[in-house]
């Protein structure tokens, strides 16, 4: 076959492959089997294979981009990205209407009203028809390159099914759809991953993924609903026209649309919508209302932040009256005992609700919540369900108050141990640290990315190997063989799901590499009371191992800085400011010092590592042989490219985790803070930053970003 014919049928073949494509993926009527298109698939790559310069980004071969991204580029939007105004209350609607009419007093308006799809917005940029570049919002005028991600999604058309001169830029939102969600979290729970929190967050974070291999496994889909820059000026000068022109040029758009004309119709398309958004694929958290002609978007502009000219009404979270059948109580890692309300299963916001948080002892005497009430539930954020009110006027008269201790005749109710009430916190705990509740709890804890990253031990595969007797303790895992974990049991025994080898090489690697995981991360992971990530790093720029921090002297001299010996005190103040565990205090209202550590989370180091439990973690550790690495002596020399700098990170940064960026700053000698003050030196900002963007700038304090910190971290290498 010479070049031109091969040209002529690469063009036919992958004119038909995006026909099935869009048949199949937009119209959802597939119209060849699954055989006939993987050998249309075949012949375009064979063709692709023996000419590689038939090989073009607009080819349905390169839906699945090749080797991972070292990190995502900025995208500066031809046309801003603005976000919307939003209200939940339907007088406002009205009122917004009545103000857009006010600056249009002769004009006869036309609204366009859409669900509102609780995805990722994303613009596309199309030169000649072709897929160029597709971004992230962002912040609304930069956002992210995620190209090769969004070619994975096969209902985004690479090349437009409408002729299109010049450069157009589509927008929308990536969604995971509801399905698919359900179906990828039981994926996650049998491979023993933490599981996603909602379908939103899913495809956030799938678009972030840097190897698009693996954004393509995930259930994305996307729908469109206008355009942004237009090149030229050309197109439909109407809304619900760029939806007709959309769906043309094959794209998904909104499947359901009204045209209103008055306050009234759009006040009972915002209901209809609500009837039946809960059977669309895809989340929806509201109703998006437009100006329909494009002319008189212009003569009603913008305001700094949105349009004039559109709002966003969002439906509160629905509610559902059920009965409180019981309350069970779940045992967490620490101990501690939390309540949960066992309903009638009731229908709410597309999902049948039966179990829903109760909190702790306090929030069911606030409530007065008692066994056989008729309860008022919602899903917070509609995700995760909870109990609002009781229906005091359909109270039982024998529904006694729910007494916390007597429920449980005071005793553990996985183990049977004596329960005690924190003093500090409205919480019940378990005093048997052996409690296998709490063991399967430690153990995720242990395993999680923010302390050792063993993810692959968290979920289901954590509870099945404290249940099979084969993980007793947390160091144990570094005892499991390939062998020996592949063989595990994630099912029944008379539905065994096993976790198979591939599954158990990667858990194994990631425990090795946890053999010599940063100091600080060890000590956060060991859960060892009182000590959060902050302090466990803090303690571990000081000390050079963890047998240097279970006796050390300067977290005794921070206890006796504290006691009443004065002439002790003194002197522990002296040896802590020599070795630079603490500073003189700026405050007016205190004197002497401040320390690094505090009295209490010092007290309960040393008294951990003191306790047998402590004892004999140290003795395991030297006998397996676990080393983990010091982060000493950026700190204390003031080596440290970051060290007396403080970090405050916020949004989701484009190519690392936050843990990730965290780790980095403490490793050169930085300190990361969970709040923004004047003394903060960088906000590191990502995107869909909240209120500490904004008080940072209130602030004066320098803001920047993943690319820019990366420079800085360069300088250290």
């Amino acid at each position: 076959m010479t070049l031109a014919q091969a040209k002529k049928r690469h063009e036919e073949v992958a004119s038909e492959i995006r026909r099935h494509d869009h048949l199949y993926y937009v119209e959802a009527r597939p119209s060849i089997s699954d055989l006939e298109y993987d050998r249309l698939y075949r012949q375009l790559i064979e063709l692709e294979e023996q000419h590689p310069e038939l090989r073009t980004p607009d080819s349905p071969t390169q839906r699945v981009g090749g080797e991972p991204v070292k990190s995502f580029h900025p995208e500066k939007h031809r046309v801003p990205m603005l976000s919307l105004d939003n209200t939940y209350s339907q007088a406002e609607v009205r009122s917004f209407v009545k103000r857009v009419q006010k600056l249009l007093p002769d004009e006869t308006l036309t609204w366009i009203l859409e669900p509102k799809v609780d995805g990722l917005a994303v613009n596309l940029r199309y030169e000649d028809g072709v897929l160029a570049v597709g971004a992230t919002r962002g912040d609304g005028t930069t956002g992210d390159d995620i190209t090769s991600n969004l070619k994975t999604i096969r209902s985004i058309p690479i090349k437009l099914r409408k002729t299109w001169e010049g450069v157009l830029e589509v927008r929308g939102e990536v969604f995971m759809t509801r399905e698919g969600f359900k179906k990828l979290n039981v994926e996650r729970a049998a491979a023993g991953l933490e599981v996603f929190a909602n379908a939103r967050n899913s495809a956030a974070g799938s678009l972030k993924q840097l190897d698009p291999r693996t954004v393509a496994k995930r259930p994305l889909d996307a729908v469109f609903y206008g355009v942004g820059f237009v090149e030229g000026g050309g197109g439909p000068q109407c809304h619900d026209g760029w939806l007709d022109w959309l769906h043309d040029a094959g794209f998904k758009t909104p499947e359901r649309t009204w045209t209103c004309r008055s306050e009234d119709e759009l006040i009972a398309a915002i209901d209809d919508l609500d009837k039946i958004r809960h059977d669309f694929r895809y989340e929806t958290d509201g109703a998006v209302i437009k100006l329909n002609d494009l002319t008189l978007r212009q003569e009603v502009g913008f305001t700094a932040k949105a349009p004039r000219w559109a709002i966003a009404y969002k439906y509160a979270p629905e509610q559902a009256r059920t009965r409180l059948n019981g309350i069970t109580i779940q045992v967490g890692r620490t101990g501690v005992l939390t309540p949960v309300a066992e309903l009638q299963p009731v229908f709410l916001s597309g999902s049948t609700i039966s179990r829903a948080t109760l909190h702790n002892e306090d929030e069911i005497k606030r409530k007065d919540i008692r066994i056989g009430d008729t309860v008022v539930i919602e899903k917070a954020g509609e995700v995760i369900p909870a109990v609002v009110s009781v229906v005091q006027a359909e109270r039982s008269a024998n529904a006694a108050p729910f007494d916390f201790f007597a429920y449980l005749n005071g005793k553990c109710p996985v183990c049977g141990s004596p329960i005690a009430r924190d003093p500090q916190f409205a919480a019940w705990r378990c005093q048997n640290i052996h409690c296998p509740a709490q063991a399967t709890r430690r153990l995720e804890f242990f395993a999680a990315r923010t302390a050792l990253d063993i993810e692959s031990v968290g979920g289901v595969v954590a509870d099945k190997l404290v249940e099979r007797g084969i993980v007793k303790e947390p160091l144990d895992l570094f005892n499991l063989t390939v062998e020996k974990l592949g063989e595990l049991n994630l099912g029944t025994d008379e539905s065994p799901r096993i976790f198979g080898t591939k599954n158990a090489e990667k858990a194994v690697n990631a425990i090795q590499r946890a053999c010599t995981a940063p100091l600080g991360k060890w000590l956060f992971a060991l859960a060892i009371p009182d000590i959060g990530k902050t302090t466990a790093s803090d303690l571990a720029a000081f000390h050079d191992s963890i047998e240097d921090v279970a006796d050390s002297a300067l977290l005794k001299d921070v206890i006796a800085y504290h006691e009443k010996d004065k002439e002790e005190s003194e002197a522990a103040a002296h040896r802590l400011l020599d070795a630079g565990f603490a500073a003189k205090s700026k405050s007016e209202k205190e004197t002497g010092i401040v320390t690094e550590v505090g009295p209490v989370a010092a007290r309960s180091v040393l008294d951990y590592f003191d306790s047998e439990e402590g004892r004999g973690i140290l003795r395991r550790m030297k006998e397996l042989g676990l080393r983990p690495e010091s982060q000493k002596g950026a700190a204390k020399t003031g080596g440290g490219l970051f060290n007396g700098k403080t970090f405050v990170l916020t949004g989701t940064l484009p190519s690392m985790k936050r843990e990730e960026a965290a780790a980095r700053i403490e490793a050169l000698g930085g300190k990361v803070t969970s709040s923004v003050s004047k003394n903060t030196s960088y906000v590191l900002a990502g995107e869909e930053a909240g209120s500490k963007l904004e008080k940072a700038h209130s602030l004066g304090v320098q803001v920047i970003d993943e690319a820019e910190f990366l420079k800085m971290v360069a300088q250290s290498k």
